[in-house]
């Protein structure tokens, strides 16, 4: 999305990363402008939650940078980084509550663990994070006898519990019904805009995000192929692009995995070893 420095929340730049000798990212750019919903799109295992957790300074570049509210996430102390982390909300795939935690304490946490504010304070905050995603009246249960969508939808509680400047989705629609991933969907674009903050969705369901987001960036085999507004995806006729957003079995990504010889050679090989 083309901005100025200045409007960018998080800038990424020339980003490549490696595992190993393993290319998992190579020459990435992006901008996440800020009060924007930004996705990240493409199929599993191209580098979408690497991105993410470049973003969160939990691995280091092999070489480019992110910089986040101006600062190069990779060469932040330790206190620096703690720092910045403590601005930014994470909804984890499936939500990951603390099992052992009600509703209720699970979004209490963050209050308890990084400010100085009284209970009856935490209190009146937990239950307002709550009545926005409809749960206040679940506050007393366990995760257990929440439902998927309720679980996410406290996960999602929890994540703003310190206002984030920066929200992060990993997978926020996996698993979920039509009726719950539309609510899910709203209260993302909701809340972002009502925060002011900024949010990346990491995600492959594309027709339920391209309802919410302001702009979408793709990536396959570790590279960004296209991007655009959700409208321009739709309209887009790159082949990768179009496969993926459409659902198409033919394209640029195959359906059967490489084989060295021909189907029917294959067989015949079979045939003449048994």
């Amino acid at each position: 999305m083309p901005t100025s420095s200045g409007e960018s929340l998080v800038k990424i730049s020339n980003l490549s990363f490696a595992y190993d000798s393993r290319p998992v990212l190579t020459g990435i750019n992006m901008e996440i402008p800020r009060g924007k919903v930004v996705a990240i799109m493409g199929s599993s295992g191209c580098g979408k939650t690497t991105t993410l957790r470049l973003i969160g300074g939990q691995i280091k570049p092999t070489n480019g940078e992110v910089r986040v509210a101006g600062e190069v996430v990779h060469r932040l102390s330790s206190d620096g980084l703690y720092q910045l982390r403590r601005r930014m909300g994470m909804l984890f795939q499936f939500g990951a509550l603390f099992t052992d935690m009600s509703v209720y304490d699970n979004v209490a946490f963050q209050m308890r663990e990084h400010t100085d504010l009284s209970e009856e304070l935490i209190n009146d905050l937990v239950l307002m994070k709550l009545n926005a995603v409809g749960l206040r009246g679940a506050h007393a249960l366990m995760p257990s006898e929440l439902s998927g969508g309720m679980a996410r939808r406290v996960a999602l509680a929890r994540a703003i519990a310190l206002d984030p400047m920066l929200m992060m989705y990993d997978e926020p629609f996996a698993g979920l019904d039509p009726i719950t991933m539309g609510i899910v969907g709203d209260l993302i674009r909701k809340l972002n805009d009502a925060l002011g903050a900024s949010s990346i969705i990491v995600t492959h369901d594309v027709q339920e995000s391209l309802k919410i987001v302001d702009y979408v960036y793709f990536v396959s085999a570790g590279k960004v192929v296209a991007e655009g507004t959700p409208d321009e995806i739709k309209a887009s006729r790159a082949d990768y692009v179009h496969q993926f957003v459409w659902g198409e079995i033919e394209g640029p990504v195959p359906f059967h995995y490489p084989s060295s010889q021909s189907y029917g050679d294959e067989i015949m090989t079979h045939s003449v070893e048994a």
